[in-house]
């Protein structure tokens, strides 16, 4: 996935001419990867910054350009693209070795030469790595209702999630998602019921009503994400049970397959590693409990009431596992290489990583009515039993954790 950037050739003695005809071939290669050449005056432009250190001599030239920029962007990471002449790396190495020094970020991506594949990859990478980081900070996360009671590892503040992930919380409060969804008229609901059953392999407990009532709270969601400009959010749905007598599971599936990434529980954490791998890896988000553990066996069961629709290949319609009322979704993850995520600690600096195969799908009544089976081939069951950051993890298919890693150092620093 290409990210658009910005980058600065910074020489010392030479004009943009000499540069040009110098440098052509990186320029070049640069342009290629979504590069724009900027100059001073589009230091406060909002997508990522390298510097090209095209000379020796340019340590101060580029201290001052950063310093600038930090004005607009004060913890972003300095790249420094280094090349094999005219002393590019020796001034890249000075400058990256002051910036440590004064406690900023930074890094060098050493190109052997403008055709070096390997070292544009790395750069692209990062450059990817910090769009994702940027776009966090501009994103709003909906908060509808409050986190629920249990979730006491799991409830960060609005404050928190600012200032280590980077979105604003928009706090919505539950009556006034129920208010929306008691005002959601029969002729809105359209054919999405219809769409839910027909597409179904079978459907079990619920009734007319039920299924009705399920798809008149995504038209309720659907209507406060348009009215918060919401990007994501995290339901406290079980407030939904307990008080309307249905359930959030097909309206977080479905706004999930829609790009609006959405949590159960109020789990904000959740909701944050779902949307960051998400955005990261272009890859749909599921998050279950780990209900089961083999730590021989170094394997586990995750299960949840919902899923989204497009990473199934197969769903039936169920009750809600906890309170056999409304709609619960069984679906049939395909087995294959997947990667479990987890962020955690007080300030939500902490990340669990581990890959794995996701061998079978269950169909368990005394679990939720999703359930995947994941034999992991790195990392340990057994972290969970130590040192948990929660009681949720998130499933992305592919093995990813390299990546995820180094996004997660380029976020959190």
């Amino acid at each position: 996935m290409q990210s658009k950037f910005g980058y600065i050739p910074v020489a010392t003695f030479m004009g943009k001419s000499q540069v040009d005809h110098l440098m052509a071939a990186y320029l070049s290669a640069l342009r290629n990867l979504g590069g724009q050449r900027w100059d001073k005056e589009q230091l406060p432009n909002a997508a990522p910054l390298c510097f090209l250190v095209v000379t020796g001599g340019t340590e101060e030239q580029i201290l001052t350009l950063r310093a600038e920029r930090a004005q607009s962007t004060p913890d972003e990471p300095v790249f420094l693209i280094a090349h094999p002449g005219n002393n590019s790396l020796p001034a890249s190495l000075e400058v990256l070795a002051r910036l440590q020094q004064d406690g900023a970020p930074g890094r060098i991506f050493y190109l052997r030469g403008p055709e070096d594949s390997a070292g544009l990859q790395q750069l692209a990478g990062a450059i990817h790595d910090l769009a994702i980081r940027r776009v966090l900070r501009e994103t709003r996360l909906g908060l509808l209702g409050v986190p629920s009671d249990w979730l006491v590892a799991s409830s960060p503040t609005a404050a928190t999630v600012r200032a280590s992930w980077g979105p604003e919380v928009v706090p919505v409060s539950m009556r006034e998602v129920t208010e929306t969804f008691q005002a959601v008229a029969d002729e809105e609901l359209g054919s999405w019921r219809a769409q839910l059953v027909q597409n179904a392999s079978e459907v079990l407990e619920p009734s007319a009503s039920e299924l009705n009532d399920v798809v008149r709270v995504y038209v309720a969601l659907r209507k406060l994400v348009q009215q918060y400009q919401l990007d994501a959010l995290t339901l406290r749905c079980f407030d939904l049970v307990l008080g309307q007598q249905t359930t959030g599971c097909f309206a977080l599936s479905q706004l999930s397959d829609e790009g609006v990434i959405a949590s159960c529980e109020g789990d904000m954490v959740s909701l944050i590693g779902k949307l960051w791998a998400y955005l990261l890896l272009g890859e749909l988000p599921w998050m279950g409990n780990p209900a089961q553990i083999d730590a021989a066996g170094n394997a586990l069961w995750l299960a949840h009431c919902t899923v989204p629709r497009r990473m199934v290949e197969s769903y039936r319609l169920r009750s809600h596992f906890e309170s056999g009322l409304g709609v619960g979704l069984q679906g049939e993850l395909p087995t294959g290489p997947v990667t479990l995520l987890r962020i955690g600690g007080k300030q939500l600096e902490q990340l669990w990583l581990a890959e794995g195969e996701l061998t079978q799908t269950g169909r368990a009544e005394n679990l939720c009515r999703t359930q995947a089976q994941i034999q992991l081939t790195r990392g340990a069951v057994t972290d969970l039993l130590r040192k948990p950051l929660g009681n949720h993890l998130v499933l992305v298919r592919g093995h990813h954790a390299d990546h995820l890693r180094r996004s997660w150092q380029a976020i959190i620093g």
